[in-house]
């Protein structure tokens, strides 16, 4: 129980803190630049605590996925100019219930609208490099591509392969340049058109030359090619055979079909050439090793051949403690999220790039996970979560932070403001549209990860009525995998 209250509580402390620091930059730009401040809200909807101070209600909402800061002044309709910040902070902050008359609020110059705007981002980039540096002095347990540059998987059809380069081989440099683990391979291989290889095998150390070729963002790779990691289960999908065979949360998978697995994308293209066919499986559970029969077969939804695994991708190992630095840190969790925005835009990667995204409840649900497995595990996940805040709320779509920094700089450029009624409707459309996926990947988190969802899956099946398979959430491992989505086979 008191495990459980102390994850509960470190998770709280941890998320509070990102939404703090977002909001708290708005506030203090807001202020700095002489706006109007309504309201400051950790958390939506109805207010378990409020707090009136001179002129700002500060809140706690009940529903804790979030925060806000009431700006009427940046109401992109420039309605809250003459009608006050009723629709802003309406009467649950006491301004308007009382029948007060409207306000009348200066218009703020583009610049500052930007200021503000941005600042909220700016907030989550400091903690983020605040957290960085606190795991890169203290450390934490290591994933296996943090441990060595040790290649996981080949593809047969891939240039490394026709060059020689094998499942287990280590790779000490590249160019001349040492490596000591598989992020470090990566940005040394992004710098070149082709690279020399220096290569452990065995007993054998090889010179091997492979031409890189252009990854989505037009960065230099090695196409089909990946590194260690582990196949810890994180759940498996009712029905599949996975489950039948007893294989639980928890169990790491290192064996299949009588080949040892060093990866994810090892087991998941050994399974791929296993339809329809019993197979050995071999699970290493409380130190224990155990052997099971799956029997691989097709699935329709991923259209992948699957056994019903989802991996848990934050796969530590606490054998040894791994210190990267804070560039390293921001710059692989800023590409991972630009990896995942690239896929969802991407024909044929779109599809299950969403499919994996998770909503705000899987974001927890994997925090009080990841704070089981390690506090500074927590702490880097905490540091990849505002990278991807910042990230996300600086697009420029009307709602977010972006949308407010997209319409000032219109006004800079062509020197008047959007048109009122153009802006007020697009920004009530996307506002419906966020709030509808935003509920939309909540319940369908809610059904991924209860017992009631499972048991409805499970109902439905036998019904012979269709549903969406459990998967995993959204979680983090940008070092050892290309985005921020949980893999699945």
């Amino acid at each position: 129980m008191l495990t459980t209250l102390y994850t509960i509580a470190v998770v709280a402390i941890l998320f509070g803190v990102t939404v703090f620091v977002h909001e708290f930059g708005h506030f203090l730009a807001a202020r700095l630049c002489g706006l109007v401040v309504d309201a400051f809200s950790l958390g939506f909807g109805p207010a378990i605590w409020q707090r009136k101070h001179k002129g700002v209600t500060y809140k706690i909402g009940c529903i804790p996925f979030g925060g806000y800061v009431a700006l009427p002044q940046l109401d992109p309709s420039g309605t809250a100019m003459m009608q006050g910040s009723q629709a802003e902070s309406g009467p649950a902050d006491g301004d308007q219930a009382g029948g007060e008359p409207p306000r009348t609020l200066p218009v703020i110059a583009p610049w500052k609208r930007i200021v503000v705007s941005i600042a909220g981002a700016v907030g989550n980039i400091l903690l983020a490099i605040l957290l960085a540096i606190a795991v890169w002095i203290i450390g934490k347990p290591a994933t296996p591509a943090e441990k060595s540059a040790t290649v996981g998987y080949v593809a047969a059809d891939s240039l490394a392969h026709q060059a020689g380069l094998r499942l287990g081989d280590e790779i000490l440099s590249v160019n001349g340049e040492p490596v000591s683990s598989w992020v470090d391979f990566l940005i040394a291989c992004s710098r070149y058109p082709s690279v020399s290889l220096a290569v452990q095998r065995g007993q054998d150390r090889l010179s091997l030359e492979v031409a890189t070729e252009k990854g989505m963002f037009g960065e230099q790779t090695l196409k089909g090619v990946d590194g260690r990691s582990l196949c810890m289960v994180l759940s498996t999908e009712p029905g599949m055979s996975a489950e039948k065979a007893g294989i639980l949360r928890g169990d790491i998978i290192t064996g299949f079909n009588d080949t040892e697995i060093i990866s994810r994308a090892q087991l998941i293209a050994l399974v791929g050439e296993r339809k329809g066919q019993t197979s050995s499986i071999q699970i290493r559970r409380n130190n224990e090793t155990l052997s099971m029969s799956v029997t691989p077969d097709y699935d329709p939804k991923t259209d992948q051949v699957r056994i019903g695994v989802q991996f848990n991708v934050t796969d530590v190992e606490f054998d040894e403690i791994v210190h990267p630095t804070p560039w390293s840190q921001l710059k692989a969790h800023s590409t991972a999220i630009f990896r995942s925005l690239a896929a969802l835009t991407t024909p044929g990667q779109a599809g299950p790039t969403a499919r994996a995204i998770g909503g705000p409840v899987a974001i927890l649900i994997n925090y009080y996970y990841i704070v089981r497995v390690s506090l500074m595990v927590a702490v880097w996940f905490t540091c990849f979560l505002n990278v991807n805040l910042a990230i996300l709320n600086i697009l420029p779509i009307p709602v977010l932070d972006g949308g407010h920094i997209l319409f000032a700089l219109w006004e800079m450029i062509t020197r008047r403001p959007a048109h009122a009624k153009v802006v007020s409707i697009v920004t009530n459309a996307f506002a419906v549209l966020l709030i509808a996926v935003f509920i939309f990947l909540t319940g369908r988190d809610l059904w991924r990860f209860t017992a009631i969802g499972r048991q409805l899956h499970r109902w439905s099946q036998s019904s012979g009525t269709s549903a969406e398979p459990a998967q995993a959430p959204q979680s983090a491992a940008p070092e050892a995998q290309p985005a921020p989505a949980p893999a699945a086979e």
